[in-house]
């Protein structure tokens, strides 16, 4: 039984605690749900735990926006009140409002 409880919200601004990038939860897995080869990619000694919530994130930096996965214990919220760029967050979420993005669709 996952005993999980996500940290993070849809919607909600957060940092990666080691790699300069920020971006916007837009899916929360409740365990580990990608596959063996992107897990063993990373460097043993940086490997997160498989078992705690995992975020999909529409991801920014300086060069460039992409879609990351990352584990909760390297997330860290982000209350800087600056918007993130990426081109995609009008599919998903309206405009910030305090700090988060409203979802723009209802789940069912």
């Amino acid at each position: 039984m996952i005993k999980a409880r996500a940290k993070y919200y849809l919607g909600q601004v957060v940092r990666h605690r080691k790699h300069p990038f920020r971006g916007v939860v837009f899916d929360v897995d409740a365990e580990f749900s990608n596959t063996d080869e992107w897990y063993t990619n990373i460097p043993e000694e940086n490997r997160p735990q498989k078992d705690q919530p995992f975020y999909h994130l529409l991801a920014e930096n300086d060069q460039n926006y992409y879609v990351a996965y990352v584990s909760e214990q390297n997330l860290i919220a982000d209350y800087s009140g600056e918007p993130v760029d990426h081109p995609d967050l009008p599919d998903l979420f309206g405009p910030l409002e305090d700090g988060s993005y409203p979802l723009q669709f209802h789940l069912n």
